[in-house]
């Protein structure tokens, strides 16, 4: 009997999933494509800057200098098999499909069979000058407590002026927070329209009496031009003094894909094919703010809203090809826009899926209530997401509809 000499095969290597960015979106993209990849011989790899998720609704509150619950991202996704990886993304080489990441070890690279863009946006403090040396920003955990302690020292010295750039939902949010928990400071709202400027007559009425009552002053109409150390000039002339400037003015996206050639529009968001697939590289994915998701209404504009609903998108489709099937196009409509006004009120405008308002809306502790569901959904749905494998329309838990 002759003993045979065969070697052994080797087994295939799983095919890498690399999700860049643990925001709303990629940690919705992860934790469904762990579950839905199982017995498929993929490996999900989600890389972030930090170990902290940042609660990007929340973000306005921890300026005001709020406690915010420390939620880390390894125990959001324990038990689900995903390989978390501290890093931060300095470049992406889409020919080799491989991404350089800075660590706390030193510069490491990392291979992708397929890599799901997630990276989100950051505050534009490069389109006027001085506001990146001189304006705060609410981008991410660090830099709202930067903000929070130099609040605190103008409440220590008696007072001063806090001026919020950008009269959008975001700043309107931050003006109301931070006018209710420092009421000794001036705060001052400016943009160029007027805020709630998409909501309906009633839910813009109610928004313009909280901010009234919380002695924010708001001035529209103005265009800033230079953001200085104690101050901002406007296009008129005019110097608005300022001991805190917060910068809420527009969002840009990081570079990584347009510098690696990743087809992207002229904002850095990735062309995605209907089914959120990039337009030039078949092994590219995206999702959330990085993404120009267009829908028969125009694009997507980027909201933690719509994120999550692209995260869970991608992430089922990503499965079908996998399994040797095309994927589906992914569409998506806006319930609401829901905004807090301090810890006790709010105002919640319900939307047609253009993000039109609709005529109703929520006003007072009712909204607030609203508000405080819509924000704590996302980390308990995580939770739930590694458990079991839930059906998409449980997971539209901010406020958007897909297809799934």
């Amino acid at each position: 009997m002759t003993r045979s000499t065969a070697t052994p095969a080797t087994p295939a290597a799983p095919h890498r999933i690399l999700v860049l960015g643990a925001g709303y979106a990629g940690m919705a993209a992860a934790v469904r494509l762990a579950r839905r990849t199982r017995g498929l011989g993929a490996e999900v790899v989600l890389v972030n800057p930090t170990p902290r998720f940042a609660e990007r609704l929340r973000m306005h509150q921890s300026a005001a200098g709020q406690q915010l619950t420390d939620l880390r991202i390894p125990d959001l996704v324990a038990g689900s098999g995903i390989r978390f990886v501290e890093g931060r993304a300095t470049a992406i080489d889409a020919e080799r499909q491989e991404v350089a990441l800075r660590t706390a070890d030193g510069v490491r690279t990392l291979g992708y069979d397929t890599l799901v863009h997630a990276l989100g946006s950051i505050t534009d403090t490069a389109a006027v000058p001085g506001a990146e040396d001189h304006a705060y920003t609410l981008d991410g955990h660090g830099a709202t407590t930067r903000l929070a302690e130099r609040l605190a020292e103008l409440n220590a010295a008696g007072g001063g002026t806090v001026t919020v750039s950008g009269s959008g939902l975001t700043g309107v949010e931050t003006a109301a927070e931070i006018a209710e928990s420092h009421p000794a400071l001036r705060v001052v709202l400016l943009g160029r329209e007027r805020p709630g400027s998409m909501m309906g007559p009633k839910a813009r009425a109610h928004l313009d009496a909280a901010l009234a009552r919380l002695n924010v002053e708001v001035r529209t109409g103005v265009e800033i031009t230079k953001v200085l150390p104690d101050g901002i000039e406007l296009a008129a002339g005019e110097l608005v003094h300022s001991d805190a400037t917060v910068w809420t003015a527009g969002v840009r996206v990081p570079p990584l894909a347009a510098h690696a050639g990743i087809a992207t529009d002229d904002r850095g968001r990735l062309l995605t094919e209907p089914s959120l697939r990039s337009t030039s590289h078949a092994s590219v994915w995206a999702i959330g703010d990085a993404a120009a998701v267009r829908q028969s209404y125009g694009v997507v504009h980027g909201t933690c809203q719509s994120g999550i609903p692209t995260g869970i998108h991608a992430a089922d489709q990503i499965t079908r090809t996998l399994r040797g099937r095309a994927p589906k196009p992914f569409r998506f409509g806006y319930l609401h826009q829901p905004v807090s006004l301090g810890r006790h009120d709010g105002v919640v405008q319900f939307t047609r899926p253009d993000d039109t308002p609709r005529r109703a809306c929520l006003t007072g502790k009712r909204a607030m209530a609203y508000k405080e569901f819509v924000s704590n959904t996302p980390p308990q749905t995580y939770r739930l997401s590694t458990r079991f494998n839930l059906p998409s329309r449980m997971l539209w838990t901010r406020g958007g509809r897909s297809n799934g």
